[in-house]
């Protein structure tokens, strides 16, 4: 007799099920944690450079120019 290769789906088992859930469920989470903490850091360092650069300017406006 020959056999049909066509390709059949491997029935999966409880064990591989469970690891399947579990990883689904951790990856995602630590994805969205590692971008939300690089954003929050990308924002306040972008508001510090902010605050400095509007204080350097301020004060150059306080000081009388030298020309």
């Amino acid at each position: 007799m020959i056999r049909d290769h066509t390709f059949e789906r491997r029935k999966t088992t409880p064990a591989e099920r469970e690891a399947r859930k579990a990883f689904r469920e951790v990856i995602p989470g630590n994805a969205v944690t590692d971008y939300a903490r690089a954003q929050k850091s990308f924002h306040e360092n972008r508001e510090r450079l902010k605050a400095e650069r509007l204080a350097r300017e301020a004060e150059a406006r306080k000081r009388p120019s030298s020309d």
